[in-house]
């Protein structure tokens, strides 16, 4: 049965993607690329599959649709360089499939130019057709934010860029579908570069937050305070909070390999928001000292181990260092989240708290890494011996914060 739209990668890109597009009455199928993980809850999913989305497995329904949005991932590989393996596989099945008229939109995060001198050519040797001529070919980077109350798919503005002026309108006619507004770029690198702009000014400015944290600790200033007060200032000035890590599935880019240059600023952001896990752990050996316990034996309880609260998303999550490095100091770990049922690292099991209140209670040192909504963090504060806060979530003056 055909469907208007396919969308390539069901991780977590596709499957919001297939979630919305399903919501605005789009016929939608999904076509795994690997072994990805989304952020949908099972009742999100029931949902969508009740609505008419269709999982498959068959790449023949991929030469059935009107629109085909690839959404593999790209993670960093060994080199530090984007690895673009499972967009070049979604982009041979599809090239196989592909039919005259159908519109292919690139959503996964990737360096400037892959949308026309990489996705192009693998998608017209493989179709025998051509790009802006036979089929239409765009890119519109993701702005996924899991978890977001505030903005989903149709309020969240979609940036379009295509390789000719037709194909840009044909992949905005598509995403005017589940957007209020489209914002057309001048080409496939300008909206590409869109993201990179976007991730590593995330990146860049939780960096310098980071750095004001440890700045302000050394000082005896509550950076938390500082913050709260800068906010206020309606001009000039977004406030970014510090944290354990900065996780999440964006890969901040300096661009290196395409320029010959760096970007310097991005480096060195990408330097700070590294070593915060292990100044985390540096934290909380110094806290175990000074209470007369040592790292070595000591009990240490995490708390949210996700990499956003209230999510069971793990990507990036500055959780795994920060068991890593405590138990190479010697401390025995446990943990507890209610997203997570289960939790290794290294393929270490990690023991789980069933009683949350107990546990800290018996910890030496309990570390909030994520403020999920059901802690009740005046009550924690209460009953663990030593709270350390990385989120600045507890009530000022009721643990030890980052």
């Amino acid at each position: 049965m055909p469907a208007d739209l396919a969308v390539i990668g069901l991780g977590h890109l596709g499957l919001p993607l297939a979630q919305a597009a399903v919501a605005a009455g789009i016929s939608t199928l999904g076509y795994r690329t690997g072994p990805e993980a989304g952020s949908l809850t099972a009742a999100e999913l029931r949902r969508m599959l009740a609505q008419g989305f269709r999982p498959t497995t068959n790449p023949a329904e991929l030469g059935r649709v009107r629109t085909a949005v690839i959404c593999a991932p790209a993670p960093r590989g060994a080199d530090g360089a984007l690895d673009l393996t499972q967009v070049e596989s979604a982009a041979r099945t599809l090239a196989e499939r592909l039919r005259p008229h159908t519109t292919v939109v690139l959503e996964s995060p990737v360096p400037p130019g892959t949308t026309e001198d990489f996705l192009r050519p693998l998608l017209e040797e493989g179709s025998g057709l051509r790009a802006g001529r036979d089929f239409h070919l765009a890119c519109s980077p993701s702005r996924v934010d899991p978890g977001n109350r505030d903005f989903g798919a149709a309020n969240t503005p979609k940036v379009i860029g295509g390789l000719t002026p037709a194909c840009t309108e044909s992949a905005a006619a598509f995403y005017g579908r589940l957007t209020d507004k489209v914002v057309r770029a001048r080409g496939p690198r300008e909206a590409e570069t869109v993201q990179v702009l976007e991730t590593n000014y995330r990146q860049v400015n939780i960096a310098l937050v980071n750095e004001m944290a440890v700045l302000c600790h050394d000082l005896g200033i509550d950076l938390w305070d500082v913050v709260r007060c800068a906010e206020s200032k309606p001009f000039g000035f977004q406030a970014f909070r510090p944290g354990p890590g900065v996780g999440g599935h964006a890969v901040p880019q300096d661009l290196a390999g395409l320029t010959g240059r760096t970007l310097r600023m991005v480096e060195l952001a990408q330097q700070v928001n590294s070593h915060m896990p292990q100044y985390v752990v540096q934290r909380a050996a110094t806290l175990l000292n000074e209470h007369g316990k040592s790292a070595r034996g000591a009990r240490v309880l995490l708390l949210g181990v996700t990499y956003k609260p209230d999510l069971a998303d793990q990507q990036g999550s500055p959780a795994h260092e920060i068991a890593l490095r405590l138990m190479e100091l010697g401390a025995s770990i446990s943990y507890h989240d209610p997203h997570v049922p289960a939790w290794s690292v290294l393929d270490r099991p990690i023991p789980r708290a069933d009683s949350l209140y107990e546990a800290a209670a018996c910890a030496d040192l309990t570390v909030l890494l994520q403020q999920h909504r059901t802690y009740d963090l005046q009550g924690l504060s209460v009953k663990a011996q030593l709270l350390l806060d990385t989120r600045g979530a507890t009530p000022t003056g009721a643990a030890h914060r980052l």
